[in-house]
């Protein structure tokens, strides 16, 4: 095995859906700042979601549009100076 090339922890982290609240702890070895006090009471690094199971239409049957960093209005201001300059 090549020196270097692999993670150096595989510890517990717990995901964070910020869309609706939804947290669950598996085991990784993403690097993150951020942490968070679980249920058992110990402090374990926190990775922040935009979408999960919990809050994908496909698993919940429900569309609803989750409009991150205003992606929409991004796209809309594109729109138009495209459209200005074909003008």
């Amino acid at each position: 095995m090549k020196e270097g090339i692999h993670a150096e922890t595989y510890r517990l982290v717990v995901f964070k859906d910020i869309s609706c609240d939804y947290a669950f702890m598996t085991k990784s070895t993403i690097q993150t700042k951020d942490t968070i006090v679980w249920e058992d009471g110990k402090e374990y690094p926190l990775i922040k979601l935009e979408i999960s199971n919990e809050s994908h239409p496909f698993y919940t049957g429900k569309m609803k549009l989750i409009d991150t960093a205003g992606r929409v209005d991004k796209f809309k201001t594109r729109l138009a100076k495209k459209a200005e300059v074909k003008k």
